[in-house]
């Protein structure tokens, strides 16, 4: 019999399985929440079902929300980026609500897919902990491969800032990043 914790992992599992993009054989935003779970397990051993679900739900059905509808430049990005989290959010909840959660779940699992109270709420700077370390151990390599020096530190600073201390501190145990990335951790 299937608890409610799995029956919302199995849909968020099965929305991201319609993901048409491919990486390693693989619907590209399935392996990504596959390795969010796998980071989060790894990092936060003990943590709530609450925040399982928003780690698997990080980027449920992001291939939706297409960059190129909204507009160039930094205020685009950021105005893509918080439509992502709250259709991640919207689309996590209502799953939640389908498997029973009560509502101070669901509501719980929304602001921390909508980034609402990081460094102030230890579940939502949980989660950004475990999207940093998803970043760096998968895809830091192909960015870094793409884009100039200056970019790449630029990037490198401000995930550092969005982490804890404590994540920061395992970064630099974790990863041989070169010392004027390193140095971004080192605080």
């Amino acid at each position: 019999m299937s608890t409610p914790k799995q029956a919302v992992l199995d849909a968020i599992d099965a929305a991201n399985s319609q993901d048409p993009n491919q990486e390693d054989g693989q619907p590209v935003e399935l392996l990504y929440g596959q390795r969010m779970s796998a980071e989060l397990d790894r990092l936060f051993p003990q943590a709530s079902d609450a925040l399982q679900i928003a780690a698997r739900g990080q980027h449920v059905e992001r291939w939706k929300l297409k960059r190129s509808e909204y507009p160039e430049g930094r205020a685009g990005y950021l105005a893509w980026r918080k439509a992502q989290g709250v259709h991640h959010a919207d689309v996590v909840m209502g799953f939640m609500s389908q498997a029973g959660f009560d509502s101070a779940e669901v509501g719980a699992v929304g602001s921390m897919l909508r980034k609402e109270g990081i460094k102030r709420n230890a579940d939502v700077q949980a989660l950004e902990d475990v999207i940093c370390f998803v970043f760096l151990k998968w895809y830091f390599e192909p960015f870094a491969a793409k884009h100039s020096d200056e970019k790449v530190r630029s990037i490198v600073e401000k995930t550092a800032r969005k982490m804890s201390a404590e994540g920061r501190a395992r970064v630099l145990q974790e990863f041989s990043l070169p010392e004027p990335l390193a140095a971004a951790f080192d605080s």
